[in-house]
């Protein structure tokens, strides 16, 4: 593809960018590759595009670097398209164009860590249901990598914006921000009936975006006897176009529930969470009705 920028751009990094990612379909396969897309006929089909712009726009993103072309079948050879970490780092700029785009195009433009229950944001989230999970590993409370599916039958991941040990930890302006308070209740409503959902074959798993030390600052003070995840890297929110919001500088979750089988299939979706108590009852409803 040729460059459009001109010598007067050689040193703007937003225009140099942009010459490897600033067009349609290139951002949308990077999109897919990120939600475990990662073979050219599956991409294809996603993304309904013509054979010869698909190959057009991965040769130039392995290229790029953006992505690496990995084989997976010897006869005939076959190959796939995974993201390098020069492609990782592109996640936090997906979620910014989605996070503008959920506030701004599809709302009114209000920072919120919820949303209507009648939005397509809530829509886009909801249908979730039967989506596979790729495989991807988060960074848990020690800084150790773990898969967030458990290998029991079932998996509750309670998604919230942030919690901390110290009240001053939290950005300012929280307690106005709507649906982002709650997430010690949360936390704290799982901690008490954790021994109902074991008993029911569920695993449940906190994740946040934020850092693991702060994590695991909170889940001591509040004495959580199960994993909080740190989805700081964006790997989960970009798999399933979760939606964040920002506060501080940093993308943060909406408040959501997914319940995932051992097969990585989510099978429920709780968005948007109204009722925090309300929510974890029905998660538990989910798994003791499955």
């Amino acid at each position: 593809m040729p460059q459009r920028t001109s010598l007067a751009d050689a040193d703007c990094a937003i225009a140099q960018a942009l010459d490897v990612v600033g067009d349609w379909w290139t951002l949308l396969i990077v999109r897919d590759t990120a939600r475990g897309v990662h073979r050219f006929d599956a991409l294809q089909q996603e993304l309904g595009m013509s054979r010869k712009v698909l190959t057009e726009r991965l040769h130039l993103l392995v290229d790029a670097g953006v992505l690496a072309r990995e084989p997976y079948q010897d006869r005939p050879v076959r190959h796939e398209y995974r993201l390098t970490p020069r492609g990782r780092a592109l996640l936090p700029v997906l979620i910014a164009l989605q996070d503008w785009g959920d506030a701004w195009v599809l709302g009114e433009g209000e920072t919120m860590a919820t949303t209507e229950e009648s939005s397509k944001e809530a829509a886009r989230v909801r249908s979730l249901v039967g989506t596979r999970l790729p495989e991807l590993e988060l960074l848990d409370c020690n800084g150790e990598l773990r898969d967030p599916v458990a290998d029991t039958p079932y998996t509750v991941l309670y998604c919230f914006p942030s919690a901390y040990a110290r009240k001053d930890a939290y950005p300012p302006g929280w307690s106005g921000i709507p649906g982002a308070s709650g997430c010690t209740l949360e936390s704290c409503t799982y901690r008490d009936q954790l021994a109902e959902f074991t008993a029911a074959g569920a695993t449940v798993h906190g994740v946040s975006t934020q850092r693991p030390d702060e994590q695991r600052a909170f889940a001591d003070k509040e004495g959580l006897r199960f994993p909080l995840l740190s989805d700081a890297a964006l790997a989960l929110t970009a798999a399933l176009r979760l939606p964040t919001f920002r506060a501080s500088g940093v993308s943060r979750l909406k408040r959501l529930t997914l319940v995932v089988d051992r097969e990585r299939t989510v099978v429920e979706v709780l968005y948007p969470i109204t009722d925090i108590e309300a929510s974890v009852r029905a998660a538990l409803a989910v798994v003791r009705g499955r």
